[in-house]
């Protein structure tokens, strides 16, 4: 079995696989490894951390498992054509895998949705080039808190669904929900103009919100970059 941890700025989630198939799952304050290590019999064990490594937990898990350290040059199932790999954020990588190995010859744009709104495309040779990254929801309201004198800062209203705001709050919200919105559909629309038979593939923890607006024909997958660690674990363990 494997042990796959994703650190995000925001939140840690874990998944358990017995090959391609997902035993357990879930988000952790402060994971609780000896409870999943005691468990399951873990064999092997990945971390994928935007947010630096966690010393203890890698420690742990090198004690217990086959630990891979996920860094740029880990043997990965695609071919990694990004220019500056040392600076690709192993969340991206991961997920683009995590989508190529779901639809494998297909070309494909992978939008995470969490702190950063993040693009990434796959070409239906498994080539990863890259995409964009922008600000996330969260992100667009603190911005513009701090970086004016007089709007406030307000969180996001998930059932907001208004384009005039009459007041200086809706006003925000329209903005920044309606914006992200705008956006991500833009972003899709370049790439179908280039690629008219790309799969959508979007996840991160907005991707129920941005999933139920999008008109475009879009796959949702919670645990895709869980998927994508898996995959690597497998790629590198079946050698």
């Amino acid at each position: 079995m494997n042990l796959v941890i994703d650190i995000g700025n925001t939140k840690t989630k874990y998944g358990v696989f017995n090959g391609s198939s997902i035993l357990d799952s879930g988000y952790a304050e402060g994971l609780k490894l000896e409870e999943l290590l005691n468990k399951f019999p873990i064999e092997n064990s990945i971390i994928c951390s935007v947010a630096g490594q966690e010393q203890e937990i890698e420690e742990k898990l090198k004690q217990s498992t086959k630990y891979i350290e996920f860094t740029a040059k880990t043997p990965v199932p695609i071919k990694n054509l990004y220019q500056t790999q040392n600076t690709l954020g192993s969340d991206r990588l991961a997920a683009a895998i995590g989508a190529q190995a779901q639809f494998p010859n297909t070309d494909t744009l992978i939008i995470d949705t969490g702190t950063c709104i993040k693009y990434n495309f796959v070409n239906k040779s498994g080539e990863y080039h890259g995409g964009g990254i922008s600000p996330g929801i969260d992100m667009r309201f603190k911005a513009l808190k701090n970086f004016t004198h007089k709007l406030p800062e307000i969180t996001a209203d998930y059932n907001f669904d208004t384009l005039i705001g009459n007041d200086t709050q809706r006003s925000i919200l329209s903005g920044v929900m309606n914006g992200a919105i705008q956006e991500v559909k833009g972003v899709i629309e370049e790439y179908y103009l280039q690629y008219p038979a790309i799969k959508i593939v979007i996840t991160g923890g907005n991707h129920v919100y941005f999933a139920k607006r999008l008109k475009s024909s879009i796959f949702a997958d919670p645990f895709l970059l869980l998927k994508g660690l898996n995959s690597i674990i497998e790629f590198n363990t079946s050698k």
